[in-house]
C-alpha cells in the first residue's frame, strides 16, 4: 500500500492540475468574452469612470457565477460517465474495503444550547446503527459540552445518564463540559484532543444535528486506513428533516443540486479539498500536530480567536503534506436546515465575519497550497460577492440617472482623444449578455432534473413531472431570496470589517417567525427597495421594469420571510407532493430510529432540570457524582448563602450563573436537597413536590 503511495500522488495531481486549468481557461475565457460584450453594450464603451467601474464589478461578479455553473457542468459529465474514476471510493472494490480491518475511533458531539432531548436522540440512532452492523466495540463516543445555562447543561447530564442505561453503554459513551469556553467549537475540540486524542487513531466529528449511517462510518474508517497519505475525509451531507417552507426548499435544492455541485467540486479540489466542520473523519495524529490554530495577530476583524475554523485546519493539514478528499460517494450522511430565513441570516452573521478573517491566512498565511487558498477565496466571495452586487446595482443606478438627466457628454473624463466619443447603444449585445448570465445561473437546476431522470432518482422526488414543477418553485423562492440575502450579507460584511462583536448561541429549529419580528428586520429593505423603484419609475420606465427583480423581492422581504417560516405551509406543499426528496418517500433505518427516539418525551419529570437535580433522587446522585468535591472557606461561605436564598425564595432568587456554582458543588448541591424535601408544602420547593 505503501510503495503505491508516491504512484498515486503523481497521478491525482497531474490530473488535478489538468482539472483546474481547464476550469480556469473555461471560467476566465468566458468572463472575458462577457465583459467585452458589456464593455461594448455600454454608451461609452468603458470611456467614463462609472463605467470602468461597473464593468470591474461585472467581471467579478461573472467570473464567480461561471465558477459555480462550470462546476456543475463537470459534476454532471462525470455523473453521466458513471462517476469519478479518481475518487478515493472508486480506488477499491467493496470486497477490498469489507476486509480492511478497522481501528479505535472517536466520535465527537460538540455541543452549545443545542435542543438536547433532539440532538442526544440522533446521536443514539448513531450508536445503535453502529451496534446493529456489530462494530460498536471499535468507536467511543464523546458528547463535548460548551452549554453555558444550567437548565440546558444539567438536561444534558441526565440525558447522557439515560443514554447510557438504555444502551449499556457505559464506558462507552462519556460526556464532558468545559469549565472555560475558549475558541469556539474549535477549542472545544482541541480540549478533548489534548486529554483523550492519543486513545484513537480517528476522530468522526459531527455536528448536533447530524446523522451517520453505520455503514457511513465504518467505510470512511476504512479508506482512511486504505490510504495513509489522506489526513481528513469529508463527506457531502444531505439536509433532512425540514418541516416550514423554508427548510423544505433548502433540503429539496441541497438534495437535487449538491449530486453535481459536489462532484464537480471533488474533481477539481481532489486531494486538496475543504473541511466543512462535521460529518468527517479526521486522522488524529498529525490533526493534533499540525492543525493548532492560533489567535490572529492582525488588526480588527483579523485579530483573535478564528471563529471559521474548518477551511484553516483543511489548509494546515495540507500544508504538513497530507490529503484532504471530499467523497460524494458516502452516502447517507446528514444535515439539517436552519427552519427559518431568520435563523439562517443570524447564522451567516457568524460565517461572515469567519469567512472574512480567513482573508488574512490568505495572504499571510506560509505554504498554504493554491488550491486551499482558492477554498479560502471561494468562501470569503460566499459573502463579499453581496456588496459587490450592490455596488453594482448602485453604479447602474447612477450610470442611468446619468444618461436620463446630464446632457450628453462627447469628451467625457479621462476621454483624451481628439474626436469626441459618441455614446452607442446595442440592445442585441445587452439581451445576450443578459441570457448568458441567466443561463449561469439556471442551467445547473434543469442539468440536475436531466441528472436525477438519467440515474433513476426523479421517483424519489415525486416523479418527473413533480420534480419538474418543483424546481420551478425553488427557482421562483431563490429570485425573492437573493435580494434579501445580498442586503443581510452586505451588512454583515460591514460590520464585520467594523469588527462588531458577535455571541454564539445554539440554532432555533423549532419556532417560527412572527410579523411583528419580520417588519423590523426586514424594514431597511423594504425602505431601500421601495425608494429605489420610485426612483427608478421617475427616472425612466424601462429603468423600472429593469429595477423589479431586485426591488420587487426587497419590498415583499417581510412578508416572505414569514411565509417561509411556517411549518403547516411546508406540510401543504408536502402533501402536493411537491419540494419532496427521496429519504421522505423510502426511510433508511437509521432515520426510521432517530425520528422514533425524537418522538419519545424528552422527560418523565413536571419540572425544571434544576428542580429534578435537587429533587429527584437519581438525578440528584447523578448530579452530585459529577459535581466537585473540594472547596475553600471563603467559597463555602458564599455558597451557603446561595443555598439559604434558593430554599428561601426559590431559584428564581438566583442567576444562571450562581445556579451552575450550586450544582457544580458536592456540598451545596447536598444541602439544597436536604433542606428542600424537609420545607413546608407551601413554599416554593414544597409545591414543587407536590408536582413529582
Amino acid at each position: 500500500m505503501n510503495d503505491r503511495a508516491p504512484k498515486k500522488l503523481w497521478r491525482w495531481r497531474t490530473v488535478a492540475r489538468i482539472r483546474r486549468s481547464l476550469l480556469a481557461l473555461l471560467v476566465f475565457g468566458q468572463t472575458a468574452v462577457a465583459s467585452y460584450y458589456l464593455l461594448w453594450i455600454m454608451p461609452y464603451h468603458g470611456g467614463t469612470p462609472v463605467e470602468i467601474g461597473l464593468l470591474v464589478l461585472f467581471a467579478l461578479l461573472y467570473a464567480w457565477i461561471a465558477v459555480g455553473f462550470w462546476t456543475a457542468v463537470v459534476g454532471f459529465v462525470l455523473r453521466l460517465m458513471g462517476g469519478d474514476k479518481h475518487s478515493l471510493l472508486n480506488r477499491y472494490s467493496n470486497d477490498d474495503l469489507e476486509h480492511t480491518p478497522l481501528v479505535k475511533t472517536a466520535i465527537v458531539l460538540p455541543v452549545y444550547h443545542e435542543p438536547v432531548h433532539w440532538t442526544f436522540s440522533g446521536l443514539k440512532a448513531v450508536y445503535q446503527e453502529l451496534e446493529r452492523n456489530g462494530q460498536i466495540h471499535y468507536f467511543e463516543f464523546f458528547i463535548l459540552s460548551d452549554s453555558r445555562n444550567p437548565e440546558i447543561w444539567l438536561e444534558e447530564q441526565a440525558k447522557w445518564h439515560q443514554l447510557c442505561d438504555e444502551l449499556g453503554a457505559h464506558g462507552r459513551l462519556f460526556y464532558r463540559r468545559r469549565g472555560v469556553n475558549l475558541n469556539y467549537k474549535s477549542g472545544n475540540v482541541a480540549d478533548f484532543l489534548r486529554r483523550w486524542g492519543r486513545l484513537f487513531k480517528y476522530m468522526v466529528v459531527l455536528d448536533a444535528d447530524s446523522l451517520m449511517s453505520g455503514r457511513t462510518i465504518v467505510r470512511m474508517v476504512q479508506l482512511m486506513e486504505r490510504e495513509p497519505q489522506v489526513g481528513i475525509l469529508q463527506t457531502n451531507p444531505s439536509i433532512i428533516n425540514g418541516q416550514s417552507l423554508f427548510a423544505r426548499l433548502q433540503q429539496f435544492g441541497n438534495r437535487l443540486y449538491s449530486s453535481l455541485f459536489a462532484t464537480g467540486l471533488a474533481a477539481v479540489q481532489m486531494g486538496h479539498a475543504a473541511f466543512w466542520g462535521h460529518n468527517a473523519i479526521l486522522r488524529v495524529e498529525p490533526f493534533m500536530q499540525h492543525c493548532g490554530l492560533r489567535k490572529l495577530r492582525g488588526f480588527g476583524v483579523f485579530e483573535g480567536p478564528i471563529m471559521s475554523h474548518d477551511f484553516v485546519e483543511a489548509a494546515y493539514i495540507g500544508r504538513a503534506g497530507y490529503e484532504v478528499w471530499l467523497e460524494p460517494g458516502l452516502g447517507e450522511s446528514f444535515e439539517e436546515s436552519p427552519p427559518t430565513l431568520a435563523d439562517e441570516l443570524s447564522r451567516d452573521k457568524r460565517w461572515a465575519k469567519g469567512n472574512l478573517q480567513h482573508l488574512w491566512i490568505l495572504c499571510f498565511g506560509r505554504r498554504i497550497r493554491l488550491a486551499h487558498r482558492m477554498a479560502f477565496l471561494n468562501g470569503i466571495m460566499a459573502y463579499v460577492a453581496s456588496p459587490l452586487w450592490l455596488a453594482f446595482l448602485a453604479l447602474t443606478t447612477v450610470a442611468a440617472a446619468e444618461l436620463t438627466l446630464s446632457p450628453i457628454e462627447y469628451f467625457p473624463a479621462g476621454h483624451e482623444g481628439l474626436f469626441p466619443l459618441w455614446p452607442e447603444w446595442r440592445p442585441e449585445w445587452a439581451l445576450t449578455l443578459a441570457l448568458s448570465t441567466l443561463a449561469l445561473l439556471f442551467v445547473p437546476k434543469f442539468l440536475a432534473i436531466i441528472d436525477a431522470i438519467i440515474h433513476g432518482l426523479a421517483k424519489g422526488f415525486g416523479g418527473p413531472w413533480r420534480l419538474f414543477l418543483s424546481v420551478w418553485v425553488e427557482i421562483v423562492f431563490s429570485v425573492l431570496l437573493a435580494p434579501i440575502r445580498m442586503l443581510a450579507h452586505s451588512r454583515f460584511v460591514i460590520a464585520s470589517l467594523l469588527n462588531v462583536s458577535l455571541s454564539w448561541a445554539g440554532q432555533n429549529r423549532t419556532e417560527e417567525t412572527g410579523w411583528r419580528e419580520a417588519l423590523i428586520t426586514q424594514a431597511p429593505g423594504l425602505i431601500i427597495g421601495g425608494s429605489w423603484a420610485v426612483f427608478a419609475w421617475w427616472l425612466d420606465v424601462s429603468f423600472f421594469i429593469w429595477s423589479l427583480p431586485v426591488a420587487v423581492p426587497l419590498i415583499l422581504a417581510a412578508p416572505t420571510s414569514v411565509l417561509l417560516s411556517r411549518v403547516r405551509v411546508g406540510q401543504a406543499i408536502r402533501r402536493a407532493g411537491l419540494l419532496l426528496i427521496p429519504e421522505e418517500l423510502a426511510t433508511l433505518p437509521l432515520l426510521k430510529n432517530a425520528a422514533e427516539n425524537r418522538a419519545q418525551p424528552a422527560s418523565p419529570w413536571n419540572i425544571g432540570h434544576f428542580e429534578q437535580a435537587v429533587l429527584v433522587p437519581l438525578v440528584h446522585q447523578q448530579q452530585l457524582a459529577l459535581a466537585r468535591p473540594d472547596r475553600h472557606s471563603r467559597r463555602a461561605v458564599r455558597l451557603n448563602d446561595l443555598v439559604d436564598q434558593c430554599i428561601r425564595n426559590g431559584p428564581a432568587a438566583l442567576n444562571k450563573k450562581q445556579i451552575s456554582e450550586l450544582c457544580e458543588d458536592r456540598v451545596a448541591l447536598a444541602e439544597l436537597h436536604r433542606r428542600a424535601w424537609i420545607a413546608p408544602t407551601g413554599s416554593y420547593w414544597g409545591q414543587a413536590i407536590a408536582r413529582l
